[in-house]
């Protein structure tokens, strides 16, 4: 299994919730970590705080992933910080539980914006580091809802399916390179995005209750220790949908 210690993770969307778990996690094996927020500056901060208190390098950038622009703000802030990113957590993701009737061409377009195309601007933004480094760990956070079709609606569903051949071409691609893909796909978390969604409960889960963020990002740091596993989606999901 790979150190971690002194690798340089990027994980987005990290103020809270899943992102913060893995943050944390990464931290906790030894990472530099660079945490990433769009409109939270103050819970990335304190997440922030918590991993400078373990005495590990630490970096807080806001951006908007959605776009190139901010793509390149962050990963060049992210470079002149920490390093160059050696680990990439794709985890920013937004969720909007709708009728169908109701998703407009808008909404659509921000879903896939933010939950995808934010996963292929990141990716090729780091890919040139990790291959000429010839090692490099891209953990993409998908959804049971890419397998099930979930409880949000086709377009948060769409999204995260879509993660899934975005991972497994990476995976292929660069299998020789020292660089491994893998999808992470939890569901049910107990985070604000699923306690604020009136349509999820625990009660569709098998073990009979949502699962804890810790549950994940024991998952991220297991993946980007391991070479040999890539092309894979690891469910995290209490059950709901078995391979």
């Amino acid at each position: 299994m790979d150190d971690l210690n002194g690798r340089v993770a990027l994980v987005t969307g990290s103020s809270r919730g899943i992102g913060r778990a893995i943050a944390l996690a990464f931290a906790e094996a030894g990472a530099r970590v660079a945490v990433h927020y769009r409109s939270r500056a103050a819970e990335a901060e304190g997440v922030a705080a918590s991993i400078r208190a373990m005495n590990r390098a630490c970096l807080c950038v806001q951006a908007d992933v959605s776009t190139s622009a901010g793509v390149d703000q962050l990963v060049h802030a992210t470079e002149a910080g920490l390093g160059r990113v050696e680990i990439l957590v794709n985890n920013a993701g937004i969720a909007r539980p709708q009728p169908v009737e109701e998703i407009t061409p808008a909404d659509w377009d921000e879903i896939i914006a933010v939950n995808l195309t934010s996963c292929f601007l990141l990716t090729q933004a780091v890919l040139p580091t990790m291959r000429e480094r010839r090692w490099g760990r891209i953990i993409n956070l998908s959804s049971v809802a890419a397998q099930l079709g979930g409880v949000i609606g086709p377009h948060y569903a769409a999204s995260k399916a879509g993660m899934h051949g975005l991972t497994h071409f990476y995976a292929r691609r660069f299998a020789q390179e020292g660089i491994t893909a893998n999808v992470i796909a939890p569901a049910l978390i107990e985070t604000e995005m699923v306690t604020s969604n009136p349509n999820a409960n625990p009660g569709l889960i098998p073990v009979g209750r949502f699962g804890a963020p810790d549950e994940v990002s024991a998952v991220a740091v297991m993946l980007a220790r391991n070479g040999y596993i890539t092309g894979q989606t690891i469910s995290v999901n209490g059950g709901w949908y078995m391979t």
